[in-house]
């Protein structure tokens, strides 16, 4: 799991980050709201990322705090901050940040500066263009379902079904439309509709795939 260090003085803003990583399937270590708890924080727990507020509590601000992290660990850090100057900018590039976002951003920009930031530190990971969570992913062009980068074997009624599900995401697929796709030709009886997304569910970990009885089914991302 990615263990995740939150860096940011105003608590509402704090506690939205920290939900919103938590959907994602990450795990937050810990809130913080200045340079001396956040360098403590890393000094006594495992932080496989920071997200960083410029201003922040206390005499060090968020760049400062960066560039005393760099100096005892390579974690990677994603800025957060209402400031986009040329200096302020300057300063936090020589830091090496994995991205800098400008508040307010969108939940997809985060995203995507995590999923990035993640990837640099674990070269040898794969990372599908669907993030599902931390582990799981999915790359829409091959169809794949990836684990932690490894391939998950699915038939091709598998990957066809997931495909529509992921299409569709936080949306229902009706029986209908999921029978259309994957049976076009043949009826199928309700006991081989179950038992393909039985078989999905298991490889997913019994995670994403809601069943909405008697209507159809959906994938929670």
């Amino acid at each position: 799991m990615i263990n995740v260090l939150i860096v940011e003085d105003e608590s509402i803003v704090a506690l939205e980050i920290s939900n919103y990583v938590n959907d994602l399937g990450y795990i937050v270590i810990k809130c913080v709201s200045d340079s001396q708890s956040a360098l403590d924080v890393i000094a006594s727990n495992s932080v496989d990322l920071v997200l960083m507020d410029v201003k922040i509590k206390g005499e060090a601000d968020g760049i400062s705090c960066a560039k005393s992290i760099k100096e005892i660990s390579d974690i990677p850090i994603i800025y957060i901050s209402a400031f986009s100057d040329d200096v302020t900018l300057s300063r936090a590039i020589e830091t090496r940040p994995s991205s800098y976002l400008v508040k307010p951003f969108n939940r997809k920009e985060l995203k995507i500066a995590m999923c990035i930031a993640i990837k640099k530190d674990e070269k040898d990971i794969r990372v599908g263009d669907i993030i599902f969570d931390s582990e799981f992913s999915f790359e829409s062009r091959t169809r794949e379902l990836l684990l932690r980068g490894e391939t998950i074997h699915l038939t091709k009624q598998e990957q066809t079904l997931l495909s529509l599900l992921v299409s569709a995401k936080n949306s229902i697929v009706s029986i209908d439309e999921m029978e259309n796709e994957i049976w076009p030709f043949k009826s199928s009886n309700e006991n081989t509709r179950r038992a393909l997304v039985a078989r999905l569910r298991s490889k997913l970990n019994y995670k994403f795939l809601e069943t909405v009885y008697s209507i159809g089914y959906r994938i929670n991302l």
